[in-house]
């Protein structure tokens, strides 16, 4: 079946090698939020039966598959990295087509892609483990990583191939099989990564997609008692509840979840920098990311001039569909992100804050096929409002005041979510106490929430998480488990923690 073209219409799921129908033969549009008349694909609405195959095939390949020495593996992750490579022009139009973000970030989006094929290929050399003197004469004592099994995924919409890359390919490296569930909003450019990796020869079996919803495909791949790993990127809500099903099987569990991230402007800061910098952080993907800039922290000495610069910038933004030369934010991804966006602005200015712009779906010749929200700032927002404590997910930024840097970092500090932080500033003392205090997984200095880079961990404290990171050797260790080895070349009996050595 061939899906690297944006032509093609119908999908399967891919099943032991093969591309499969449902068993339901139900299927679901991929609809171009931009131009809704556009239909990008027609998938499978898999069920419990797709995911009992899907698993099936999985575990079966994982008894070959776990044998393959860790540097050949790693030689197909490059070679789907050159892949990506030669494609990526055509993977990052499939993406805005389907997501709406704007070439420019779709293109960036396939890239980190190829940075962690190229990345995670370099791991089938490195995959370090320990070796340790033995508290005994003529003993030998080490350890290595293994791999875990099939691994389940679930996958977002809003960077539907680079979420993708970073949980298949290091968990691909390490030895394991995955059954993949993309999200329903956006499940081509998970079909396109997983195409690269099979025409650089990646084993029938090794990678498994089944397509549907959370309840019908979701948690059966969440309960399956053939999993032994879950990743799942996505919000709070839905990550307790995979979080809870997968201790009740004793599985290893990776959420990475929602984000309220704030970003601190002193008052030595270089406005203009700054004012860049939340206009990316909070726009960027439409605000339609889990490191969104969503709360802005201004010094009160350089409120209003801050304030009025970044209004009168975000209203200049180009809105429109992101394959369109010049556009500079795209659409929310369906109407119910709209819907979301609206209720939030309803519930900001019920309580109190101050609508400095945007504020509604944009009208109009231009807007009327796609699901379009302008960009949306308040002023005089309170710490306490749910605007600046609850997750928006759309192009809605808070401006907060606050009075001096420990002021700031009790707002910045103050929600249930600890992911991503930054803070404008040219004192270096400051700088660093902001690296330190701030209670987040990832802090940038003079640099918005987000841009975050495969190398390093990524993931956050609190609600954003349990603890378990992607990128970099983070993802190594959740995808492997610790061995522990023990040779005795004594010739006999020796006993530790009793015999000693005498």
């Amino acid at each position: 079946m061939a899906i690297a073209k944006s032509t093609t219409r119908n999908f399967k799921n891919l099943i032991g090698g093969k591309w499969v129908s449902a068993h339901s033969r139900k299927t679901f549009e991929n609809r171009n939020p931009a131009k809704n008349r556009d239909l990008v694909g027609i998938f499978p609405s898999s069920d419990t039966r797709d995911v009992s195959d899907a698993v099936a095939a999985a575990k079966e390949a994982f008894k070959t598959w776990r044998l393959v020495p860790a540097p050949k593996r790693a030689e197909i992750l490059f070679r789907a990295g050159g892949i990506l490579t030669e494609r990526k022009e055509q993977y990052a139009r499939d993406m805005t087509r389907e997501m709406g973000k704007v070439l420019e970030e779709t293109r960036g989006d396939v890239q980190e892609a190829i940075d962690t094929a190229f990345y995670m290929a370099g791991e089938g050399r490195r995959m370090f483990g320990n070796t340790t003197p033995s508290e005994l004469q003529n003993k030998f004592a080490m350890s290595v990583r293994m791999p875990v099994g099939v691994c389940g995924m679930i996958t977002p919409w809003n960077f539907p191939m680079a979420i993708p890359s970073w949980k298949l390919l290091p968990a691909i490296v390490c030895g394991n099989t995955c059954v993949i569930k993309p999200a329903q909003a956006t499940p081509l450019s998970t079909y396109n990564l997983v195409q690269a990796l099979l025409d650089a020869g990646l084993p029938a079996g090794v990678v498994n997609i089944v397509s549907g919803s959370g309840s019908q495909v979701g948690m059966p791949i969440v309960e399956h008692p053939d999993v032994t790993a879950i990743s799942l990127t996505g919000s709070s809500e839905v990550g307790r509840a995979v979080g809870m099903a997968a201790a009740a099987g004793f599985k290893p569990c990776s959420l990475e979840l929602g984000g309220k991230n704030a970003m601190i402007v002193m008052d030595d800061a270089n406005l203009d920098l700054a004012v860049e910098g939340a206009l990316w952080g909070a726009f960027g993907t439409t605000g339609q990311r889990c490191t969104a800039t969503s709360r802005i922290l201004i010094h009160k000495k350089i409120a209003r001039r801050f304030t009025e610069q970044l209004v009168e910038r975000a209203r200049k933004l180009r809105i429109g569909n992101g394959l369109e030369k010049g556009v500079q934010v795209g659409p929310q991804v369906s109407q119910q992100q709209v819907e979301t966006s609206a209720m939030y602005v309803k519930v900001a200015i019920d309580e109190g804050a101050k609508l400095l712009t945007g504020g509604k779906r944009l009208q109009g010749k231009a807007y009327a096929d796609g699901y379009f929200f302008a960009p949306t700032i308040f002023g005089g927002v309170k710490p306490s409002m749910r605007i600046a404590r609850e997750e928006v997910f759309g192009p809605v930024l808070s401006l907060l005041e606050f009075d001096n840097f420990e002021h700031a970092l009790a707002i910045a500090n103050d929600v249930d979510y600890g992911l991503s932080a930054a803070i404008y500033t040219r004192d270096v003392n400051q700088a660093y106490r902001a690296m330190r205090d701030i209670d987040t997984g990832i802090v940038y200095i003079n640099a918005p929430t987000i841009g975050a880079e495969v190398h390093l961990p990524f993931g956050g404290v609190k609600q954003t998480g349990n603890g378990h990171r992607e990128g970099g050797s983070g993802a190594l260790d959740f995808y492997t488990t610790w061995k522990s080895v023990y040779v005795d070349y004594s010739d006999r009996l020796q006993r530790a923690q009793i015999d000693t050595g005498e």
